[in-house]
């Protein structure tokens, strides 16, 4: 299983998105205390995004196969252009240094797709490009924000990640390493897969500062365990931002904690998750 998972990741770093995403969906997300407030589905999402503001970052984690979840992104961008208050358009689904700052308001999508070294076989364009286009065409960088898949080794090996959660945090994201993984991952390689996930938060972290206007907000769109206060991105961001984190959340009671809010949309089919894992 080991070797096996390593030769996956040399091809594509899909693998520790969905890995860390089912984690949430196997173990649970019990991460604050107290409820975040949890918003209906037919609430407009202009409304919603209203509802955060002032905010210097706004952090919106979705299931990553869930179409509605990609129309609240685009929505939100939405919102966020008319009021003219969006920064940059920072996602996971493109790499720390790549972005469309360059490019002019009339690209074309193959263009978008150029600058950000997209990976369509990882992310499908049909899901993220609306989103995408509408920050493109009212002239708003969009940022790669996720950690290099040519860094991950070395975040692998760096023993000094270990120090940027609490004791408690780094054993909240071990055990949703563990449950990702769908209890397969040899146990010598929990500590190592964890340090890459506080990598990557740091990462669009990173590219969150860098993006920041005064009086605009940086919109990060993300898986929701990235988008989580207590473990994710916002563990990694300078204390003085204001920043509201948000769940979007396909069904369920919409009691998941660590969150500002649940938006919630409706269920979708039951899907056993470590179905492909375990057939690897």
């Amino acid at each position: 299983m080991r070797f096996r998972w390593l030769a996956s990741l040399r091809t594509s770093s899909r693998l520790l998105v969905v890995s860390f995403g089912a984690a949430l969906w196997l173990a649970g997300c019990s991460m604050l205390p107290g409820a975040p407030s949890t918003v209906a589905a037919d609430v407009p999402v202009a409304r919603r995004i209203d509802a955060l503001m002032p905010a210097d970052v706004i952090l919106l984690g979705e299931q990553h196969d869930a179409a509605d979840h990609h129309r609240i992104e685009r929505e939100a961008v939405e919102a966020l252009v008319t009021q003219g208050k969006l920064a940059a358009l920072a996602i996971e689904m493109a790499e720390e240094g790549s972005g469309t700052a360059k490019l002019p308001a009339g690209a074309t999508e193959a263009q978008v797709q150029d600058a950000l070294k997209w990976n369509d076989k990882a992310w499908g364009w049909d899901d993220y490009g609306p989103a995408i286009m509408v920050a493109v065409r009212a002239g708003v960088p969009v940022v790669g924000a996720n950690l290099p898949l040519a860094r991950i080794k070395d975040a692998m090996a760096d023993v000094s990640l270990d120090a940027q959660l609490s004791d408690s945090g780094r054993e909240t994201q071990q055990a949703a390493v563990r449950a990702g993984h769908c209890d397969l991952l040899p146990e010598s390689q929990i500590g190592p897969m964890t340090r890459v996930q506080i990598a990557r938060d740091r990462a669009m972290a990173q590219a969150i500062v860098k993006a920041r206007q005064p009086g605009k907000t940086v919109l990060l769109i993300s898986g929701a365990g990235h988008a989580t206060k207590t473990i994710g991105v916002a563990q990694h961001l300078p204390t003085d931002l204001s920043i509201r984190s948000i769940q979007l959340q396909a069904g369920g009671a919409g009691k998941a904690k660590g969150y500002d809010a649940i938006w919630m949309t409706p269920a979708l089919p039951d899907k056993d998750y470590c179905a492909s894992l375990r057939k690897g």
